[in-house]
């Protein structure tokens, strides 16, 4: 019998691959960005595909692979999948929950702290010869005892990042999709807790709803002095209404790890002091990265060897 056929968009661990070919033949692109319409000529022929959050899986992908059984995505979010269709296919989805919580929560608060601090900021003052010593008044930031994290969320990571708090102090506040008495914070509408808090962290999925909620009605509605974080799905930040309030100081600053049209940043966001952007990095530790790639990995391979997967979505 020959061996199913999988299609892998990047390049994985050769531990997990040899895994992957032990029970597939496999079809590794590991060129960097798989183009689309490279993606819709490899695909016919396939059982499986392995995925990334960058990829493109529409109606045009799911009808090509008229063969696919299950599409792995080394991810949680799913918004790059057109799920509805591929259930009408009876292609199975997977994602890769759970296992990138921590990794990402704690960049979480290296953000914050990139930025209440200053951190990068004073990094490229220093790079540049300009810092001339200490003194009483320079580069001052923000403490955070004390202060209010918002957290727009409250998911794993959202409440991953939660329980980090107390250890500097700081009382939560966040919003959801539904009130969870037993939380290490208080509920609140997303208006208020805009209002309210220091710090506003994003962990929301990436939806028709969330799109742009953070706009320029939003942004106006922040705490002054207040700092956005994104760890989430760059499009729930509009970027040109992000740089109008940081340009007029509507909010302190921002600390960004995704973006609207990655790997593009908005022009206007590189030239600001008060911003700190990293590149998608929220899970990138070398554990929880080659955790995620070989639990997609199991999840091929349980459904291609007619086991239920891991981690279905839905």
């Amino acid at each position: 019998m020959p061996k199913p056929s999988v299609l892998v968009t990047r390049r994985i661990p050769s531990s997990v691959l040899a895994r992957l070919e032990d029970a597939c033949d496999v079809d590794l692109y590991d060129r960097g960005d798989l183009p689309h319409d490279e993606l819709l000529s490899r695909i016919p022929g396939k059982q499986a595909l392995v995925s990334v959050v960058t990829d493109t899986i529409d109606r045009a992908v799911l009808e090509a692979g008229r063969d696919l059984k299950v599409i792995a995505t080394i991810a949680v979010g799913s918004n790059n999948i057109d799920v509805a269709a591929a259930r009408e296919r009876g292609i199975i989805v997977t994602n890769t929950p759970d296992v990138l919580t921590e990794s990402t929560a704690d960049l979480t608060w290296a953000l914050i702290l990139g930025i209440t601090r200053r951190i990068v900021e004073g990094d490229r003052l220093v790079r540049r010869g300009q810092w001339k010593g200490f003194t009483l008044d320079f580069m001052l930031g923000s403490d955070l005892r004390g202060k209010q994290l918002g957290i727009v969320g409250f998911g794993r990571i959202g409440k991953a990042v939660a329980a980090r708090a107390p250890a500097f102090g700081m009382r939560v506040a966040y919003t959801g999709r539904s009130v969870q008495p037993s939380a290490a914070g208080e509920a609140m509408p997303i208006d208020r807790l805009l209002a309210t808090s220091d710090i506003v962290s994003l962990h929301c999925p990436l939806t028709p709803e969330t799109k742009h909620l953070i706009n320029q009605t939003t942004l106006a509605r922040m705490k002054r002095g207040a700092y956005l974080v994104s760890a989430a799905r760059g499009p729930i930040v509009d970027e040109a209404a992000l740089v109008w309030a940081l340009a007029n100081r509507i909010i302190a600053g921002a600390a960004l790890d995704v973006y609207e049209r990655e790997p593009e940043i908005h022009q206007g966001l590189l030239s600001l002091e008060n911003v700190v952007l990293s590149p998608h990095l929220g899970s990138s530790a070398i554990e929880t990265r080659t955790t995620m790639i070989h639990l997609a990995v199991q999840n091929v391979v349980a459904v291609l060897s007619g086991q239920p997967p891991l981690t279905p979505i839905g």
